[in-house]
């Protein structure tokens, strides 16, 4: 008995969980706005895990926490998006950093399409092409 107490405790202690890579503030203290470069910025804080709809225009790096108890749902602790800017001559024009904080919650909208086969069984769609098919279909 005291065996599944202390086993079913156990299951319930939380895990904890990382995703993803965002530079520290003393990394970012080294990068200076208007004089460093992409290649600087990937010399001093690494790769970056996404990049703007126009590679030039930005790097994206993103990391999440996530806190799973038992068997319920993951929930998210801490996330951050961190997003250096460059200007067209390629040089740091801003950096910006994002938490769980400044986020929005988006609805998202489940819209399915109709089809056209309502009350049309598999078997009479399957038996339904028998006539169908042609022999050139088949030849080129």
């Amino acid at each position: 008995m005291l065996l599944a107490l202390v086993l079913s405790l156990a299951a319930c202690t939380a895990r904890m969980r990382n995703h993803g890579y965002t530079p520290s503030d003393a990394d970012l203290a080294q990068i200076q706005v208007g004089v460093d470069t992409r290649e600087s910025v990937v010399e001093v804080v690494g790769s970056p895990a996404g990049y703007g709809v126009q590679r030039e225009s930005g790097f994206y790096y993103i990391s999440a926490r996530t806190r799973t108890w038992g068997p319920r749902e993951p929930e998210f602790v801490d996330r951050q998006l961190l997003a250096i800017s460059f200007d067209p001559s390629g040089r740091v024009s801003n950096i910006e950093r994002f938490t769980l904080r400044d986020g929005n919650v988006v609805a998202l909208s489940r819209r399915v399409t109709d089809s056209n086969i309502k009350g049309v069984s598999f078997l009479r769609q399957l038996l339904g092409n028998l006539g169908r098919f042609r022999a050139e279909d088949f030849l080129d």
